[in-house]
């Protein structure tokens, strides 16, 4: 499954909880999905910041994905 259809999914569940209420299975589902999609995210930002420099002041160059994107693998 994509992240599109992903996507979408969650989009029906959230849409059917809104009207007639989940199944167990289908809260279980729902949870799973979130999670999914959340991390998809989170990764997809740390690849961006791994890409980004920034220059200081003083000249020195500092990479943003080391200053933040580790932050949370490493604690």
């Amino acid at each position: 499954m994509n992240m599109e259809e992903r996507i979408r999914r969650i989009n029906e569940l959230y849409h059917k909880s809104q009207s007639q209420g989940l199944s167990e299975a289908e809260k279980e589902e729902q949870a799973r999905l979130r999670r999914e999609y959340v991390e998809s995210i989170r990764r997809n930002l740390r690849a961006q910041l791994d890409n980004i420099t920034i220059e200081r002041p003083d000249g020195t160059l500092e990479n943003l994905g080391e200053k933040y994107g580790n932050k949370k693998r490493n604690s």
